[in-house]
């Protein structure tokens, strides 16, 4: 079983765990459709981030090598856009409008 635990700073009580679908929890058939699923963002769930310039964090994660799935866009909450991590998990970052 693989999987990455972050710290959000500040609040040792919260953290986000991003896992790769396999064994124990999934059988080695089960666990391939699901990242099929999620590969096709036919399946649940998104983590949301946010940036003080959404712009810079996308170049920076660009020139990471990190893979983008949906380019920096205007919302009426601010700017956001999307990435998905190597286990196919989708991560939106945001420049949220002050006030909101």
């Amino acid at each position: 079983m693989r999987w990455l635990t972050v710290d959000v700073p500040g609040d040792p009580g919260r953290e986000i765990l991003l896992e790769k679908p396999g064994p124990p929890a999934l059988d080695p058939k089960t666990a391939e459709q699901v990242r099929e699923l999620l590969a096709k963002d036919a399946a649940g769930g998104l983590l949301f981030f946010t940036t003080d310039d959404a712009h810079e964090t996308y170049a920076d994660l660009v020139a990471k090598g990190v893979e983008v799935t949906d380019e920096p866009t205007d919302r009426p909450y601010g700017i956001d856009f999307g990435i998905r991590d190597p286990f196919g998990n989708r991560i939106r970052i945001g420049e949220m409008h002050q006030g909101r």
